[in-house]
């Protein structure tokens, strides 16, 4: 059980406690793919879409930052943190699927990946419910850690 940071001796859970560590400047950067059918995807082949709710990957895109910011709320373990930045990208890529990266940086104790794993989430969930009208079949294929720096060791995802 030792081996997992949010267990203590006993095999219960913990906050994990930072008290001690220095803080040092830490970003992240998380990838979410999502598939769309057809039907969805030849309305995105001219850039973005708008809807009754507003611009599909604008809508995403606030939505991931404020659901960034919101981590340590949703995930019941983490730190809350007060983000230094956040930004989020879309864009097709040249497979047809929507590439959704979250990056996000703080100067800390911990690190900031769960905020750019949570951001990149929502956007995708976003998606996901701004579309969903036109086919029920778009798939958020993954979501994944890319890059971190800062903290006791960097981090980076070979891309293919």
């Amino acid at each position: 059980m030792s081996d997992f940071t949010h267990l203590n001796d006993k095999g219960k859970a913990n906050m994990v406690d930072v008290g001690g560590k220095q803080a040092t400047h830490r970003t992240a950067r998380a990838r979410s793919i999502v598939y769309l059918p057809p039907a969805v995807l030849e309305k995105f082949l001219e850039g973005d879409i708008q809807t009754k709710k507003g611009s599909v990957f604008q809508t995403a895109i606030i939505a991931g930052i404020m659901a960034a910011k919101k981590t340590g709320d949703l995930i019941p373990l983490c730190h809350p943190l007060g983000m230094d930045n956040c930004h989020i990208d879309i864009h097709l890529n040249e497979q047809q699927e929507v590439v959704i990266d979250c990056t996000a940086s703080i100067t800390a104790k911990t690190g900031i990946e769960m905020e750019a794993l949570v951001g990149a989430s929502v956007a995708a969930l976003t998606i996901y419910d701004m579309c969903k009208a036109l086919s029920h079949d778009i798939i958020i294929r993954e979501t994944r850690l890319m890059a971190k720096t800062g903290g006791k060791r960097d981090f980076k995802k070979l891309e293919s």
